[in-house]
């Protein structure tokens, strides 16, 4: 984990089990989600809940540790709550997490795009709009009470809020390309960077080590910033 940089972020339920029964179950893990982000001053820029899995793409401050330990409390909570209503004992979720540095540049408005279109990718709804557990709709102002955090890209798509989210709604609806979807599917998987070369030399840099990426230059998409 790096500070000050954004991770996307999966962790999956104990062998590939349901974790949100209900939307009940949705809406505590979201309410957890924002409490916990607060405690720990971590930054939320994204996530979508699945049946049985999370992504979220997360941006730790100063101290490293926080995104652990934010993981770790939601787990805790979500795992307790569901043994105390269903009665029984044991894990809900997959020992660890997975997690992949995303480079802030146009690396973390395509992680942002490939999160929020996990439910239209497994065929639950024909658009992000329609799935009420991501982000997307609260990045749209379609929701009130928006808390997420607006990350560096997106917040230069425009001049205001209506700018960004049409120029934000168009970058989404290009959809992922293969090889962008390859990439960041790759990169968290093995737990590698997600960015372009000086990114990887930044890392290794404050790290002292060598390490391993996952792509070279940006992601092939197209925000229409000109328009």
């Amino acid at each position: 984990m790096l500070a000050h940089v954004a991770h996307h972020v999966v962790q999956r339920g104990h062998n590939r089990q349901v974790v949100f029964a209900g939307e009940d179950d949705y809406r505590r893990y979201l309410e957890d989600i924002q409490e916990f982000s607060s405690a720990f001053d971590v930054r939320v820029y994204a996530y979508c809940l699945m049946t049985n899995h999370v992504h979220l793409l997360l941006g730790p401050g100063d101290d490293v540790a926080s995104m652990g330990r934010l993981m770790k409390a939601v787990a805790a909570r979500a795992t307790r709550d569901r043994n105390r209503l269903e009665r029984r004992t044991g894990t809900l979720w997959e020992g660890r997490y997975k997690s992949s540095p995303v480079q802030s540049d146009s690396h973390l408005l395509a992680c942002c795009r490939y999160i929020e279109l996990n439910p239209v990718r497994a065929r639950m709804v024909p658009d992000p709009g329609d799935y009420p557990w991501s982000s997307y709709r609260q990045r749209l102002g379609r929701e009130s009470g928006t808390w997420i955090d607006l990350d560096p890209c997106y917040v230069e798509l425009g001049a205001n809020d209506a700018e960004r989210r049409e120029r934000y709604r168009s970058f989404v609806e290009q959809g992922v390309p293969e090889k962008e979807l390859a990439l960041l599917r790759d990169a968290l998987q093995r737990g590698q960077l997600t960015g372009d070369r000086r990114f990887v030399d930044e890392v290794e840099n404050i790290l002292g080590r060598r390490i391993e990426s996952r792509g070279r230059g940006r992601p092939a998409a197209r925000t229409d910033r000109g328009k």
